[in-house]
């Protein structure tokens, strides 16, 4: 049973945060997102539990991807990661367990399965490359995408408040990963994800302003 951190750290007064683009490399990072959320609007609309499952797919991949090649870095440098690479790696986790949770939601066809396995294969290779050349603007656009995805979730609870969307119970898998009561909700459920996101876009903003700095990330020891 966890818990995550994300979810106990992340207060309501400090969801909606946005970290204005500043340079260059920033500007890229932030239209590149701002054209994924345009794609994923024209083709999905309002249908938020299918918009999770494709997009948590995706969401998964940068943690995973910047895990391994950090951990490979290391390697080569012979030097200690910092606990970088298990903040990476419990990312991907934690994304994998949204793509879980929504998949129970929403009951993904097998078109919908097949456009997963499409947009993963592309955009694990791009991100593979791109965090190669330059690992700032990697965590850049993870930490706008991180915005994008709260501010989806926000509209998403807005339709359940609204009761445009019935609040169906918790899936099972989602009241053991949170640790939510037995009586949890879709709503709930979109809350605690909602603050990982927002957990996962501030660190990924912090590890491309070190980046930047010139300065060595830091993990979050024992997250």
């Amino acid at each position: 049973m966890q818990e995550t951190a994300q979810s106990k750290l992340v207060s309501e007064s400090n969801i909606n945060i946005h970290i204005k683009p500043e340079g260059f490399t920033d500007h890229i990072a932030y239209g590149f997102v701002k054209l994924l959320r345009f794609i994923a609007d024209s083709f999905f609309a309002k249908r938020y539990g299918h918009r999770a499952v494709v997009l948590e797919t995706v969401a998964a991949v940068p943690g995973m991807v910047a895990g391994l090649l950090q951990h490979l870095k290391c390697l080569r440098h012979i030097r200690d990661d910092e606990g970088w690479i298990r903040e990476l790696l419990d990312e991907a986790e934690n994304k994998r367990m949204h793509l879980m949770t929504f998949i129970e939601v929403a009951k993904p066809t097998w078109f919908e399965r097949m456009i997963i396995m499409t947009t993963q294969l592309i955009f694990y290779n791009v991100y593979f490359f791109l965090y190669l050349f330059s690992s700032k603007l990697a965590h850049r656009i993870v930490g706008y995408f991180e915005e994008e995805a709260v501010i989806s979730y926000t509209q998403y609870l807005a339709e359940i408040d609204e009761e445009r969307h019935p609040n169906i119970a918790a899936p099972a898998i989602a009241i053991e990963y949170w640790n939510l009561e037995k009586t949890a909700t879709l709503r709930d459920v979109i809350i605690a994800v909602r603050a990982d996101e927002a957990g996962h876009r501030d660190r990924n903003h912090y590890f491309a302003d070190t980046l930047r700095d010139g300065k060595k990330p830091l993990g979050k020891i024992g997250i």
